[in-house]
Parts: C-alpha cells; sequence; structure tokens
C-alpha cells in the first residue's frame, strides 16, 4: 500500500470507521521491544536469542502463516472478490502478469541468481519502506525534496541490510565490511537528513511518525551488526504487514458491513460472520494451507499423473507471483482517485 499526502480530517461517503493513526504508530512499539530482547538476551540468557533465533523469520513457517503470507494473500482478496476492481484494474493485471512470466523465463535462462535476487529484495524494501513513509508524508507534511531524501536513504540502507543478512552466505568477509560500512554512512546521513527535516513538522506526534519510520531503518541496521537477524527482519515486516492489515480490514468492513456487496460477505453474512473476521480468517487459512501443504499437494498430483515431482510450485510459483503483484498493485490502488479510496477515512 502507498499513502499519499493523507489528512488525518479525510472522510468518505462511504466510510464509517477510521484508520487511527495513533493506532498505526503504536505498531512501531516492535523497535523497543526487540532492542530490549537484544539486551536482556546479552545480560541474563547468555546470548541464548542470537545463537538459537532462526537467520530469518522467513525460515519459521508460523512467521509466514502470520505475517508474511496472509496481507499479500488478503491484498489479492479485496481485488479479486470486487468485481469494479478487478474490472477497473484489469489492463494492469494482464500486463503485470505477462511482465512476471517474462521476467521469470529471462532471468532464468539470461540473469545470474545474485542479480534477480537483489532486484527483488530492492523492491521488496522499497515496498516496505515506501507505504510507512507515505502514511507518514500525510501527517509530517514534509516538502518534496526532503520526502524524498529521508524516503531514499532509508531504502538504500534498507537494502543494505536485507542483502547483508539474506546473502550474507556467499559474501566475502571484505564484502560484509564494506556493506556494512556502507550502511553505517547511509544510516548516519539519514539521521542528520531527519534532524533537518523534522523542521518542517509542526507537531510532535508528525515528528514521532516521522521518527519512527527512521527507526525502523536505523535499529534494524544495529540489530544487524549485532548478528540478530531475525529480529533485524521482524521489525520492518511487523510494522508493515500489521499496517497493511489494517487498511484491508477497514476497508473491507466500511463497504460491506451495511450490505455485502461480494460473493465473499453474502455467505459469511448468511452464516453469521461478523464483517471484521471474514477477511483475516480467509487469509490466515489460505496462507496456512498453502505454506503448509501447498507444494506436497501439488507434487503428489503431478506425481501422479506425470510420474515426475515439481517443486515449490506454490511457496515460490504462486505466492512469489502474489507477492510481486502484490508489490505492482499496492503502489495505486491506495491512491487518492482509487475506487478503494472511498472506503477508507482517518483520524488521529
Amino acid at each position: 500500500m502507498s499513502a499519499q499526502s493523507i489528512s488525518t480530517h479525510e472522510v468518505t461517503a462511504h466510510a464509517t470507521v477510521a484508520v487511527s493513526f495513533k493506532l498505526l504508530l503504536g505498531l512501531y512499539a516492535i523497535i523497543p521491544a526487540c532492542l530490549l530482547l537484544r539486551l536482556f538476551d546479552n545480560w541474563f540468557w547468555q546470548d541464548y536469542l542470537q545463537h538459537n533465533l532462526p537467520s530469518s523469520p522467513y525460515h519459521f513457517i508460523l512467521f509466514q502463516i502470520m505475517f508474511g503470507t496472509p496481507h499479500i494473500i488478503a491484498s489479492a482478496i479485496v481485488l479479486v472478490s470486487n468485481t469494479e476492481y478487478i474490472t477497473h484494474y484489469k489492463r494492469h493485471v494482464i500486463l503485470m502478469t505477462f511482465a512476471i512470466a517474462a521476467a521469470y523465463f529471462v532471468g532464468n535462462l539470461f540473469i545470474p541468481y545474485r542479480v534477480l535476487y537483489v532486484v527483488v529484495a530492492s523492491w521488496t524494501v522499497y515496498h516496505v519502506l515506501k507505504q510507512q513513509h507515505g502514511i507518514a508524508r500525510g501527517i509530517c507534511r514534509l516538502p518534496n525534496r526532503e520526502y524524498n531524501l529521508v524516503l531514499w536513504l532509508s531504502v538504500v540502507a534498507g537494502i543494505c541490510v536485507y542483502i547483508g543478512i539474506f546473502l550474507r552466505q556467499g559474501l566475502s568477509v571484505e564484502q560484509t565490511d564494506w556493506l556494512k560500512g556502507i550502511a553505517a554512512v547511509l544510516c548516519l546521513a539519514l539521521a542528520m537528513s531527519t534532524l533537518k527535516a523534522q523542521q518542517y513538522v509542526h507537531s510532535s506526534f508528525g515528528r514521532w511518525f516521522l521518527w519512527s519510520n527512521v527507526l525502523l531503518v536505523l535499529s534494524s541496521f544495529y540489530l544487524y551488526v549485532q548478528q540478530y537477524y531475525f529480529l533485524a527482519i521482524l521489525v520492518p515486516r511487523f510494522v508493515h504487514d500489521a499496517t497493511a492489515y489494517i487498511f484491508y480490514v477497514t476497508h473491507d468492513y466500511n463497504k460491506h458491513h451495511e450490505q455485502p456487496k461480494n460473493f465473499i460477505y453474502r455467505y459469511a453474512a448468511r452464516c453469521g460472520v461478523h464483517v471484521f473476521v471474514v477477511l483475516p480468517v480467509i487469509s490466515f487459512a489460505l496462507a496456512f494451507v498453502l505454506q503448509a501443504y501447498g507444494d506436497a499437494v501439488v507434487n503428489a498430483i503431478s506425481q501422479l499423473f506425470f510420474g515426475t515431482e515439481f517443486y515449490r510450485v506454490v511457496t515460490v510459483g504462486l505466492l512469489g507471483y502474489l507477492a510481486l503483484m502484490h508489490y505492482y498493485t499496492e503502489a495505486f490502488t491506495w491512491k487518492g482517485d482509487s475506487p478503494y479510496r472511498q472506503f477508507i477515512a482517518f483520524k488521529k
């Protein structure tokens, strides 16, 4: 999701429940929580967490089911289950599907794995941080120059941290040191740029939001350097995914609570299921089924009918496609002229 110039006083004709900026800001409490875990681990637990946590949250299937996958599935459900949305964005979806297929084909044949991974990693980091800075911009009201400087310093520093974590096994000691050094310089520049930019923010609440986004990157860099890779990725991932879910659930409540407008909510209404829980239940259930059993089911079917196995068709193929489509569509589906936005309002 990419929110542009959101106003705390913005209301729409169809939005009865508003997204609370205080709730969104509260999600950043994950930052001090993870930093305290790191300190407690050093002070009291003899670095147990550092040695026993996985190198990434993605190594926990429970994490994937709780954070990574559900919001991507929820995004797809919101788009394809509402006829007017899929009609409105049909051309975008078709073109992007062909682009992803072409990139996959060309990438596998001609582009080295590391290059392809860095491209996708960069898009991921940009997507995550653009969402948070886009939302904060509506509160902070930074001029374009200051906003873009803080955003891009955050993104490039975040890419260095992301690559340093996920590709570290293939990096030499010298390459790792260079990466950490570049990230450190970028983080310093980010902090200095934010100090200068905060003069344009005229409320303490706006400054809290501005610095919270900057601390997403600074805390991830610190945890990366301290070799708490799981926590370094958890911090921005939690904030991003939870923020997106607040938007999705609020949108669907405002759109469907009076009169269900698609088959999912009509069926849920007949079953007496409350509007607020429909999207979370479906997306979390699908995330669990696809992550835990999707590949095994596809392998069993392909083995039965074709005498061969296709590895990771669901977890890499299907979910990878949905993730890339999510990165693409969320860049415009929440902008001010989008049909989504008539069902979203904001309050402080």
